[in-house]
């Protein structure tokens, strides 16, 4: 039996569940692409930075915009970008900006939750819609026969709804789970790095070593 078959037996539910898979799938792969390309880049960039930093505040401005897309890159330079802020006023920036990122580090989490939500009750739905067809189709005084055969065979296709809906929030779920991992970490990670650059700051500013302004990048 093709998928077409067991989409046309699962009945209208199909259509959302369908469309929620899709759905799913699409955003996880962007997810996936998202997470990839701040995983394999991420913690080498900010050892290169922080040891940058350490000795030359202007070159590391440049390697910064140049790194832009990386959300700790866009963090290190809202704090660096201020006119020769104090460790308060730096520390200060670090936060706000690192606030300002969370939405795309949880994107489509509300998405994915809403997935998960209501694929099942799809699915359940599709199930009873399918048990008030069969039943419905049963005359009185008919209780055997092909009329038993044809109410059994109902039953079984209108479960279809419901394994849907099941394999599609499952799916979602432990990417999302996946993803929720992800993003935690990469908070403990921001906080982590962000209180380690704060440090070098503090440093400078003790030192007298904060530029007023830095380079344009080329």
């Amino acid at each position: 039996m093709s998928f077409a078959d067991w989409f046309a037996l699962g009945g209208i539910v199909m259509v959302p569940l369908l469309g929620f898979s899709i759905l799913a799938v699409a955003l996880i792969l962007e997810r996936i692409i998202f997470w990839v390309r701040i995983v394999r880049r991420q913690d080498r960039f900010v050892r290169e930075i922080l040891k940058l930093y350490a000795h030359n505040p202007q070159a590391t401005f440049l390697k910064l915009k140049q790194n832009a897309d990386l959300p700790i890159a866009r963090i290190f330079l809202a704090a660096l970008e201020l006119d020769q802020p104090n460790p308060e006023e730096f520390r200060i920036a670090l936060e706000s900006s690192a606030q300002a990122e969370l939405p795309l580090l949880k994107r489509f989490n509300t998405v994915f939750e809403t997935i998960i939500s209501l694929s099942p009750l799809l699915g359940l739905l599709g199930t009873i819609l399918g048990l008030i067809r069969s039943f419905g189709s049963l005359r009185f005084g008919e209780l055997g026969g092909s009329s038993t055969v044809g109410v059994s065979a109902g039953i079984s296709e209108a479960l279809i709804a419901t394994a849907f809906g099941l394999i599609v929030a499952i799916v979602t779920l432990l990417f999302a789970n996946t993803f929720r991992g992800l993003y935690l970490r990469q908070i403990a990670l921001i906080q982590e790095y962000g209180g380690q650059m704060e440090l070098l700051h503090r440093r400078h500013y003790e030192r007298g070593n904060i530029p007023s302004s830095y380079p344009s990048p080329t």
